[in-house]
């Protein structure tokens, strides 16, 4: 019977031999509460950024995090962090009318939203996931299509791929259902699944 401390196989994210831990941080949610780090120590979540008027890969990636959402609907310490890259539009209201309309109900999904820059600093530094405002794009902004995964004390995880290497993140566009994408794209929502579990027994 291995001990609840066991750590499982999953990889620390390491930046110059450091395993990488979530930046500080501190933002309203669609509740107007602030929401920090520290709420989030003890559970283990996925992060994403996203902007609620995306045309294009939110509305994807938010509907899989709710797949996501209903899997792990017993566990009061899994939850999950949506930041926006569009705060001068995404204010409480905003984000409050997105939760309800995709049927987000985990108290510890908190979408959030703060000063701008903060934010592309979070993004583009703190989980390395890009970040930027483009003029040119659909919808004003670029952003990963990726989810990170942290763990109960703060760490970047993620499983290995096939070279031993951490993949770093999960694709969070492609649905489990299907599978592959028009650009022969591989899913990685059932196997950020399998992983979510893993850090749970941890």
């Amino acid at each position: 019977n291995k001990s609840k401390t066991a750590i499982s196989d999953l990889s620390f994210i390491e930046i110059n031999g450091e395993p990488k831990k979530v930046p500080a941080f501190a933002f309203k949610n669609q509740d107007g509460k602030i929401i920090t780090n520290k709420d989030y120590e003890g559970k283990v979540y996925v992060v994403e950024f996203f902007f609620t008027t995306c045309p294009t890969i939110c509305p994807r990636m938010n509907k899989n995090l709710i797949q996501i959402q209903e899997t792990f609907k017993g566990f009061e310490d899994f939850g999950v962090a949506s930041f926006s890259i569009n705060p001068d539009y995404d204010n409480q209201e905003v984000l409050k009318a997105y939760a309800e309309q995709y049927g987000i109900t985990n108290p510890n999904w908190h979408l959030m939203t703060g000063d701008k820059e903060t934010i592309y600093k979070l993004s583009n530094e703190g989980f390395n996931l890009y970040s930027a405002e483009e003029d040119d794009v659909a919808g004003g902004f670029e952003h990963s299509g990726n989810f990170a995964l942290i763990d109960k004390n703060g760490f970047l995880r993620s499983r290995r791929d096939n070279f031993g290497n951490p993949i770093i993140y999960y694709r969070g566009i492609v649905s489990e259902e299907e599978q592959v994408d028009e650009d022969g794209v591989e899913e990685e929502i059932s196997a950020l699944k399998q992983d979510i579990k893993k850090l749970l027994n941890e």
